[in-house]
């Protein structure tokens, strides 16, 4: 036929202006001299798309080549399947590369200021080949205890955010003071969610400080507010109370302190307990005392609460039935007869050999005509505990900084001054006293030296050992207070002893 051309289109043509199918073929009315058009269905031109080439629309355009990190497996692909870890977000169009999640942040520092921490890296090394990229920040508060971590929880303030940040820096602030913290920073795009693989993180660890409170706010904050009693008896008090709103750290036990009303100088007592509760026993029946509580956390002993009194109930009278008296005769009668076999038996030196009576005669003497028996006394290293305070409160009393008149420094010494000073405890007459004081800007290994020392002192009862009057802990300025000598300190004196001799 003159003008017309018959092609083949690869057994898809589609019908269009100026031509007509005829079974596989095209019929194609010549346009002009030369020229044609020939218009096929998606994946075909005048033939089948070849491995590694597609077409994804009809047209007269011919196969293309698959974008990078893509590919076809297939003849006539409408569509090029993403290489291994490369994918396309749903709205990427077919014509665009395959892209990858992008890898972690770089150099992630932090900057911390009491409990705000302030975050900043930059982006990551590979983007993945997207634009689209975020990050996300997570947060983990962690125990002393190396592996103890937890979620932060919703407390803590992000700005401006903590997920989708298009910045490369973030503000965390209302961290817990005294606490350890990490925080992981990963880099998302828009195909990140596609991937199985394990995300990419930069990390940094972090400690923060002190809360930026006044005094008095950490006291409403930090210390234990309210206590009640749950249950009483004639020897029992079972107490409860509220866990602080913002301890200074993870709370690791509650001490209680108690003593009969009126008595707190005589003797005291303590108790530790994990939970919020406590069952204190061993009391008086119809006696009144006075509880404080307080919590200790991995930055230390926080300050007592307020003071509780509570009552024990009345004693009551004991019945025994008749099956009971009858057992208690029996045993006294038994304990008798055990006596009195004892005595005759000695009486008539049984098995009583010389070398024994004088092993015992060395642990027993007489005074003021009564027979008293000593008992070696253990020592009891403060090292062994994991709080110092704990150590020293076992053993030293607890002194008032109101009680002390600091008068002049007399020397130093390791940890501080020395000074002299008065001492006026109720009921008491005033006393000159020696003070040593821990100094400013201590280290924590100073702390427990210091605190450890007076530990050890206060386990000394003898003449010739000085005398621990007690230690202040609970003021802004750590004391051990000590009898004063007026020679000074043993060196000292043998020391100036031994020149006078010599001159």
């Amino acid at each position: 036929m003159p003008g017309t051309n018959i092609l083949k289109c690869s057994d898809h043509p589609t019908s269009g202006l100026g031509r007509s199918c005829i079974g596989h073929l095209v019929l194609l009315i010549m346009v002009s001299v030369d020229a044609v058009r020939i218009v096929c269905d998606d994946s075909f031109s005048p033939a089948a798309c070849d491995l590694g080439y597609y077409k994804a629309s009809p047209g007269d355009q011919l196969c293309s080549k698959c974008p990078p990190f893509s590919h076809s497996d297939t003849l006539a692909s409408q569509i090029c399947d993403c290489d291994p870890n490369y994918y396309r977000a749903m709205s990427d169009s077919p014509i665009l590369a395959c892209t990858r999640p992008p890898s972690a942040p770089v150099n992630l520092i932090s900057s911390v200021n009491g409990t705000t921490v302030t975050l900043e890296w930059n982006p990551p090394r590979d983007t993945g080949g997207r634009r689209d990229v975020t990050y996300n920040v997570i947060c983990r508060r962690c125990a002393w205890d190396a592996g103890q971590c937890e979620p932060c929880g919703g407390g803590v303030r992000y700005t401006p955010q903590q997920m989708s940040l298009a910045k490369t820096s973030l503000i965390v602030a209302n961290l817990q003071a005294h606490m350890n913290y990490t925080f992981w920073v990963e880099a998302v795009n828009g195909v990140s969610d596609f991937s199985l693989e394990q995300r990419m993180f930069s990390t940094v660890n972090i400690t923060t400080n002190q809360a930026g409170r006044r005094l008095g706010e950490l006291c409403i904050y930090c210390c234990v507010v309210t206590i009640r009693k749950e249950k009483t008896s004639q020897n029992t008090i079972t107490l409860v109370w509220q866990e602080p709103d913002q301890p200074n750290g993870i709370i690791l036990e509650y001490e209680i302190k108690y003593f009969e009303k009126d008595k707190e100088m005589q003797s005291y007592s303590t108790l530790k307990a994990k939970e919020t509760k406590a069952v204190v026993t061993s009391l008086k029946p119809s006696t009144r005392y006075v509880f404080q509580v307080r919590a200790r956390t991995s930055a230390g002993c926080g300050k007592f609460s307020q003071t509780v009194e509570i009552e024990t109930s009345k004693a009551t009278a004991l019945r025994y039935d008749t099956m009971t008296i009858v057992w208690i005769c029996l045993t006294l009668i038994t304990g008798l007869v055990i006596l009195l076999t004892f005595l005759i038996c000695k009486k008539r030196h049984c098995g009583y050999s010389k070398a024994f009576q004088d092993s015992d005669e060395e642990k027993m003497h007489y005074q003021n005509g009564q027979l008293t028996f000593t008992e070696p006394k253990l020592y009891v290293d403060p090292h062994t505990y994991e709080d110092p305070c704990q150590a020293v409160h076992e053993f030293a009393r607890e002194i008032e900084a109101s009680r002390i008149k600091i008068e002049k420094i007399i020397g130093s010494g390791e940890f501080g001054e020395v000074c002299y000073g008065r001492l006026k405890l109720p009921g008491k007459r005033e006393i000159p006293v020696a003070i040593k004081t821990l100094k400013v800007g201590y280290s924590e290994k100073q702390r427990r030296d210091f605190l450890s020392e007076a530990s050890i002192m206060a386990q000394f009862d003898h003449p010739n050992v000085i005398h621990l009057e007690g230690v202040v802990t609970r003021s802004k300025l750590t004391m051990i207070v000590t009898e004063y000598m007026e020679n000074g300190s043993l060196d000292t004196f043998l020391r100036v002893r031994t020149q006078n001799k010599l001159h």
